[in-house]
């Protein structure tokens, strides 16, 4: 893992109630009186862990990362009601108040870039600066190229994925999961995330995205799985094109996009989309990187960018 800050414990950890019985875990680390960054991880349905912490200089910034509804340590575990990225946005500005900063900047990557996105532009005078990678716009392109198009990229895991489906299309594919996941078919969830995890592990090594599949918890996954496939299914509670329509709102905010040439589950012509709505977004292709923020070459980008926001902030 190349270019990451050496490993840290968190100085504070909580849980923030919500509402509608939600409850979301938080963690602080590095500086108590560093200039505020927080994590927004990916999915939509997955969880910080320790290794996002390493993005940030520890002695420069206060970081804070947290679960986003129904994921990891948040309760209840997998809850899907009242879970949409509008909530997920009122989360995030209760936790800026709850901590008492005043502006932070927002890193996110993958589904946490779309997250990221959207509440920097509902709240863009709270947002100091953007890190996003490996970006994510929630259209019905990159949902289809997804689950179709990759199999002319990973026909064996792809094969594996749509077995049980007749005439596999994404809506039969997203039909088809919605149902299985929600009867708690453990079998399911494994293949779905074993497709997932195959799209994630291009430059990576295989043994590692096995293995990632074959230790998870079957509750931990279906709990996942779930709230990725609500998010899906419902195309991520967003108007099409809404990102792009409003990137008006942010353009005076200092951003950069990492982005892995070799990124088969959130392409490059994403970014590039980005870019051409937002020529003033720094836009750095990493031609050996793919999704994984933990490919050294992507760790070291991530790194750099963070570690450049903090001559602006």
């Amino acid at each position: 893992m190349s270019g990451l800050f050496s490993p840290i414990e968190p100085r504070e950890t909580g849980m923030l109630e919500l509402v509608a019985g939600h409850s979301m875990y938080y963690e602080l680390s590095g500086r108590s009186d560093g200039v505020a960054a927080v994590f927004l991880h990916g999915g939509p349905g997955s969880s910080c862990n320790p290794g996002h912490r390493r993005f940030f200089d520890p002695a420069f910034y206060s970081i804070v990362l947290f679960d986003q509804r129904g994921c990891g340590r948040s309760t209840p575990s997998g809850e899907t009601a009242f879970n949409t990225t509008p909530d997920l946005v009122g989360d995030l500005e209760r936790l800026r108040q709850h901590l008492g900063i005043e502006r932070w900047l927002v890193f996110g990557g993958s589904w946490g870039s779309t997250l990221a996105l959207a509440y920097a532009q509902t709240h863009p005078e709270r947002v100091s600066a953007l890190v996003l990678r490996g970006l994510f716009l929630a259209s019905k392109t990159e949902l289809t190229w997804y689950l179709e198009g990759l199999r002319h990229f990973l026909p064996e895991a792809w094969h594996r994925f749509a077995e049980p489906v007749t005439e596999p299309t994404s809506a039969k594919l997203l039909a088809y999961y919605g149902v299985r996941i929600g009867v708690g078919d453990r079998d399911a969830a494994r293949r779905w995330a074993a497709y997932e995890n195959a799209t994630m592990a291009v430059g990576e090594t295989a043994v590692a995205a096995s293995a990632a599949v074959q230790n998870a918890d079957d509750n931990a996954l279906l709990a996942r799985v779930r709230v990725q496939l609500h998010y899906l299914v419902n195309e991520c509670f967003l108007e099409p094109g809404a990102l792009l329509d409003r990137v008006g709102r942010i353009k005076h905010l200092p951003a950069i996009l990492v982005q892995g040439r070799r990124d088969l589950a959130c392409p490059p012509i994403t970014a590039y989309a980005l870019k051409q709505a937002w020529p003033a977004l720094e836009l750095r292709m990493v031609e050996d990187g793919g999704h994984s923020a933990m490919h050294p070459a992507m760790s070291t980008a991530l790194v750099q960018a963070t570690q450049q926001m903090k001559l602006l902030l």
